[in-house]
């Protein structure tokens, strides 16, 4: 910093002086790029688990396609295989991130392979049904995961309601399978909606607070399978209502 002092004979030189940085001020330029790599920090790991959900949507395409001839019988254990992938992701993720990675494409490719028949028996019966399905299902996740992202209310007391809620969403779909209810399958479906909704604002919260790279995989399972859920909820009702 430069100032001026005078002279006994008035006149004025300039003299350099040192600059001074208060407490307050650094601890305030430190906070400043804290937040900074914070924000990087967040980004590439949005960045890197969306990655990671496309690539794993890419692999159920494939398996979905692969199997479209593999008998409906196939589809228990194919279910069984991906769980089984899944389940063995929470093990990997702390050995190895590119084995936790092979297992996600696998979970993918897997439930590609399991719903095939399904996805089979729906395009030759209205093929205009799946294109709906998609399209409203990227609409309500993008919705519901920008709310997700953006809100600062903690929604983790939000995702213990929705556990007990899911539970009992199962059990009602049990129920379905033995009890011919009138609009059952509507309501299952309209209640899944619901309760997807916050599963997918409640993972892109978890999204946005993430630091660590290493949980990309998990976190692409998670919305990996809200997407998937969203999509076959959809389905249930273009289905029933046509």
């Amino acid at each position: 910093m430069v100032g001026s002092r005078p002279w006994p004979d008035g006149s004025r030189v300039a003299v350099a002086r040192p600059t001074v940085v208060t407490m307050t001020e650094w601890h305030r330029t430190e906070r400043a790029a804290d937040s900074v790599d914070e924000r990087g920090a967040a980004s590439t790991l949005f960045a890197q688990t969306m990655g990671l959900v496309a690539a794993t949507a890419g692999f159920f395409a494939l398996g979905a396609y692969v199997a479209r001839d593999l008998d409906a019988g196939w589809s228990l254990a194919l279910w069984i295989a991906s769980l089984a992938c899944l389940v063995a992701m929470n093990f990997a993720v702390r050995a190895s991130e590119g084995l936790t990675v092979g297992l996600l494409f696998a979970f993918g490719f897997l439930l590609g392979t399991a719903v095939a028949p399904t996805l089979v028996y729906l395009v030759s019966a209205d093929p205009d049904v799946l294109w709906q399905a998609a399209v409203a299902t990227a609409l309500f996740v993008a919705g519901f995961g920008v709310a997700g992202y953006s809100t600062r209310r903690d929604l983790a007391p939000l995702a213990r309601v929705l556990l007990w809620a899911l539970t009992g969403l199962i059990v009602f779909g049990v129920v379905l399978v033995f009890v011919e209810l009138p609009g059952g399958s509507v309501v299952y479906a309209l209640l899944g909606l619901v309760i997807f909704a916050g599963y997918v604002m409640v993972d892109f919260q978890r999204l946005r607070a993430g630091r660590e790279l290493e949980s990309a995989p998990l976190l692409a399972a998670s919305i990996f399978l809200d997407i998937l859920n969203v999509f076959e909820f959809f389905l249930t009702l273009f289905t029933r209502r046509d």
